[in-house]
């Protein structure tokens, strides 16, 4: 086959496409005729396989020219593959083991073979479920800390971390994505949003109406396409995590740019809070999941603090870059002004975070993409409760941001909306 002119794997056509990979069959045996291959993609965009050989698993991930989640008339480049992989290899350098090992890539065919991560499962699907997992809001703060810092010009050399800008900035097509599905289309009535009919009909008609919130809107949108700190996620929530009661490890990072610092925290804020707004639609009898409330707005303290300790450790010890130089602070016999500026820097990374939470917890729940948190509660009028309270918490923050000033603010209006009893 000509290795140019792309062809989506089949289950019965990957074995023979890639059988004779070598760094594949040394991870699960060299007859591919034994390989057994499952299709577990369930997301929007890609063909995802599960491949079990003699020896072992893989996964083999491959970009499709469409998204998947509305056909083939929303084309889309398959070099969003070329990113992932990219990103993942800077994921790897910045915060090792937190992202599955690279075995093999083919940028024609759009085909990354990664490592099969088991007996993980994805964290969204965990919360679902009810599992309190000890360890996700510290490992996920250290991630973000970490590969937020080391991607920004407070680590990297200037000439370094202008080649990387200038490479992701050709994610022109995820990146419209997200300013769309995102930022603007879930504030007027585009063609593909959706939401729980005719239970919200009345909220939603009030957030489209509500000018204070599109201008924060697009102020957010404007941080996003224009503040290129540092090299992002672009998609992190909590189905882009897969866990053990031990371990935590991110996928998918084929959204990834450059843009703000606080763009991946506030993804995940905003998910941990829709997740708590979600409890009651899956416990069987009221308060049943009060254990599980607390540990989410836990969880989310303990990744705000963690990023924010870690960070700061950053800031102290590997400041090299051509921001905030030591030469102008710590060189000068004056270390106050370094935490001083760390004080500044940490108080834009707080603000815009929530702004960019509120406007997630938005576009789940009225826009295209939704999530399963929501989407799994079978009945209607249970599910537009919870997503009515998340909606207004996502108004709260997106619109208040720059009055917010601590977490325990925000957990009392969480607790407040979630004591709601709406019609």
């Amino acid at each position: 086959m000509d290795s140019h002119a792309f062809e989506a794997l089949t289950v019965e056509t990957l074995p023979v496409r890639l059988g004779g990979n070598a760094a594949i069959k040394r991870r699960i045996g060299d007859n591919s005729s034994l390989w057994s291959i499952k299709e577990v993609g369930d997301g929007n965009l890609n063909l995802v396989f599960i491949v079990t050989g003699e020896t072992g698993s893989v996964i083999v991930k491959q970009a499709l020219p469409y998204v998947r989640l509305v056909g083939e008339s929303w084309p889309l480049p398959l070099k969003r593959s070329f990113f992932e992989y990219h990103a993942l290899k800077r994921q790897a350098a910045r915060d090792p083991g937190m992202v599955p090992e690279i075995l093999f890539f083919d940028e024609a065919q759009a085909i990354i073979a990664m490592e099969f991560l088991t007996p993980h499962v994805i964290l969204r699907r965990a919360l679902i479920d009810g599992r309190e997992l000890p360890r996700v809001g510290r490992d996920l703060g250290l991630f973000v800390a970490r590969t937020l810092f080391r991607g920004s010009d407070l680590s990297m050399d200037t000439r370094a971390k202008k080649a990387d800008v200038a490479l992701f900035s050709d994610n022109v097509e995820l990146c419209d994505i997200t300013e769309n599905l995102v930022f603007s289309d879930p504030y007027f009535e585009a063609p593909l949003n959706r939401h729980t009919t005719p239970q919200l009909d009345p909220l939603v008609a009030e957030l489209r109406a509500d000018r204070d919130l599109k201008v924060e809107a697009q102020r957010l949108k404007h941080l996003f396409s224009a503040k290129a700190e540092t090299l992002c996620h672009g998609d992190l929530h909590t189905g882009s995590v897969m866990v053990t009661e031990a371990e935590t490890r991110i996928i998918d990072p084929e959204f990834a740019f450059y843009g703000p610092i606080s763009f991946d925290i506030g993804m995940l804020a905003a998910n941990f809070w829709m997740s708590y707004f979600s409890q009651t639609g899956h416990e069987a009898t009221p308060g049943a999941r009060d254990s599980m409330r607390a540990y989410l707005l836990g969880t989310i303290d303990t990744l705000w603090e963690t990023f924010r300790a870690e960070f700061a450790h950053l800031w102290r010890t590997e400041r090299k870059g051509i921001l905030y130089q030591a030469s102008l602070f710590e060189s000068r016999s004056d270390p106050l002004a370094a935490e001083q500026a760390l004080a500044c820097v940490m108080n834009d990374i707080w603000h815009e975070m929530l702004g960019f939470a509120g406007i997630e917890i938005h576009r789940r729940i009225i826009g295209l993409a939704h999530n399963a948190d929501f989407e799994t509660i079978t009945d209607p009028d249970s599910r537009a409760r919870c997503e009515s309270k998340a909606l207004k918490l996502g108004r709260h923050l997106a619109v208040n941001r720059q009055r917010i000033h601590s977490l325990r603010d925000i957990r009392e209006t969480v607790e407040r909306l979630e004591k709601e009893i709406l019609a």
